[in-house]
């Protein structure tokens, strides 16, 4: 059963996004995700440092468990449109104590702005700098929500394709990964999704990437060769419709050998790890272990 407290979030983004201009206005969409994550303080005892990577702004987000020699590349989500340090800190500091990781929370370039793909030449930079700063990509994770998970992928695969070393594993919380939009659940959990929806969830990518084509690897990297890609752990809610792009991505990770960790939250949504419920607190707690045990296996 759900905790009370998801159910009065999931009524409060009912009306959230029912009280949302029609239409995709792109500044009140902006504005309107910083309002939602102003409703997630970040805890006292998180050191939160301004920095440039690279000409990119971007946040180091430290809790005081966590180990210098340890990084988790944060890329936060927002249809590639939105997002910023602001709207993501605060995950980014709960999953720094969970992890015992430093997290580097970059605010790659937004489209339309800056179409594809800029979000992904930064990505590839600040992992780059990563390891030019003295970073061990054995002690390296990279992770993401939403478009963020997308993008994360884009990165791994750009950074395989130039013959980089990889992280030593990633963490995707709800990765848009088809941006055509043609998995099962954008029909079956429309109803039930009390944030997304199917026509602007296919309607945002031209923004993006404009007339180029949405089955490109780097765009919806279902179809992309994901073969030695670092173990992955896969959290996705049972209520969203982008449930079948992480089902198709484990499906197609696991086909080419990569170890997956996947799990479905029975009645959560899209990236319900950013609020305060119960819930959150235990995927947040999970991704910890997941890293925690992995990494020191390979410390």
């Amino acid at each position: 059963m759900p905790s009370p407290e998801s159910i009065a979030v999931k009524q409060y983004l009912k009306a959230f996004v029912a009280s949302q201009p029609a239409g995709l206005d792109l500044e009140a969409s902006r504005k309107g995700l910083e309002m939602l994550s102003s409703l997630t303080p970040v805890a006292p005892d998180i050191k939160v440092e301004k920095t440039t990577v690279e000409g990119i702004p971007a946040e180091w987000i430290a809790a005081p468990n966590a180990v210098e020699s340890r990084v988790f590349l944060y890329l936060h989500g927002g249809a590639y449109i939105l997002g910023s340090c602001n709207t993501h800190r605060s995950i980014a500091a709960k999953i720094s104590r969970s992890t015992a990781s430093k997290v580097l929370l970059p605010e790659y370039r937004l489209a339309p702005e800056n179409p594809f793909p800029a979000a992904i030449e930064d990505a590839v930079q600040a992992y780059r700098w990563l390891i030019s700063s003295g970073y061990k990509p054995e002690q390296m994770i990279i992770g993401g929500d939403s478009a963020g998970g997308g993008l994360t992928l884009s990165t791994l695969l750009s950074l395989k394709e130039a013959g980089d070393v990889l992280p030593a594993l990633t963490v995707l919380l709800s990765p848009w990964t088809d941006l055509e939009g043609t998995g099962e659940s954008m029909e079956t959990r429309a109803e039930a999704d009390p944030w997304l929806k199917p026509e602007a969830s296919r309607a945002t990518p031209v923004l993006y990437i404009g007339k180029l084509d949405r089955r490109h690897p780097l765009v919806s990297p279902i179809y992309a060769d994901l073969k030695g890609l670092p173990p992955m752990l896969v959290h996705v809610g049972n209520d969203e419709i982008l449930l079948s792009d992480s089902v198709r991505l484990v499906d197609h990770a696991s086909a080419a050998g990569v170890e997956v960790s996947f799990k479905v939250w029975d009645d959560m949504w899209h990236v319900f790890q950013t609020f305060e419920i119960p819930e959150a607190k235990q995927a947040i707690d999970e991704i910890g272990e997941f890293v925690n045990q992995k990494l020191s296996v390979n410390a």
